[in-house]
């Protein structure tokens, strides 16, 4: 996917989730907000895969699998948190599992707080 076809597709992802935390606020678990996003992507006519297995690889051997909350259009991988806020370790995460499955670019939403916050993770632009 072009940059600017995956940039306006982020910003699209974005709107939505904004949407979904202020109708919603910031007082439920992840699983809840997965859910208004999965019924909004269907709305939208966004394709995603939710709670996607992904292999992890050791020296290409598969040595196990994990599972991330959204893969968006097969090209942006989307991680929601509903905590006090984004921490390094989840940007570390979402790093890894894009290099995982070479993907370009990632979303760290986290509905926890009193304002959505959005943190972009990219990997080989």
């Amino acid at each position: 996917m072009k940059r600017e076809k995956l940039d306006g597709l982020t910003n699209k992802i974005i709107d939505l989730a904004i949407e979904v935390h202020r109708q919603l606020g910031p007082a439920f678990d992840e699983k809840i907000y997965s859910r208004a996003l999965e019924y909004e992507f269907s709305k939208n006519d966004i394709t995603f895969e939710k709670e996607k297995l992904i292999d992890v690889k050791y020296k290409n051997k598969r040595i196990g699998e994990h599972r991330i909350d959204f893969l968006i259009e097969d090209e942006l991988i989307l991680e929601l948190k509903a905590a006090e806020g984004i921490a390094d370790v989840h940007l570390v995460q979402l790093l890894s599992y894009l290099k995982a499955i070479d993907k370009r670019l990632g979303l760290v939403l986290n509905f926890g707080a009193g304002k959505l916050e959005i943190k972009r993770v990219a990997n080989k632009f």
